[in-house]
């Protein structure tokens, strides 16, 4: 069963390495996305955001603090659901149903994070193929 929690966690985690990566080596690019959608200090927020992700995605797949990297990744995901794919701004139907797809994409991930947050944190040092156990603790 280790193995299989192991699997889920890394393929999980992979959507938000390569993600935060992308939002550090493409800065500019992803930039300029943020500004349209009006976040102030875009750079900083892409630069930021590039980092809770890769941090909590690295936290998750190696099992370090995964329950911590799950409460980083979950973070992200309100902000970039509410922030950048606020559907019910867009007055273009297909730039709406396009937005309402990512919303709904971060919100179904936020879901799988909190639930992997309480499954970390519950299973504590008994999950085996981690690097350590949780910080939190909930029985």
């Amino acid at each position: 069963m280790d193995g299989v929690v192991l699997a889920g966690r890394i393929l999980f985690a992979i959507l938000f390495v390569m993600s935060g990566l992308n939002h550090l080596t493409r800065l500019s690019m992803m930039s300029g996305y943020a500004k349209s959608r009006g976040l102030p200090a875009p750079k900083l927020a892409v630069a930021g955001s590039g980092i809770v992700i890769l941090a909590g995605g690295l936290m998750v797949a190696l099992g370090i603090y995964a329950d911590l990297g799950s409460l980083l990744l979950a973070a992200f995901l309100v902000s970039a659901a509410f922030l950048m794919h606020a559907f019910w701004r867009e007055k273009d139907p297909q730039a709406r149903a396009m937005e309402q797809v990512q919303f709904s994409k971060d919100v179904a991930l936020l879901g799988a994070s909190l639930a992997l947050f309480a499954f970390f944190s519950h299973a504590g040092s008994s999950l085996g193929l981690t690097i350590t156990g949780p910080l939190f603790h909930i029985n």
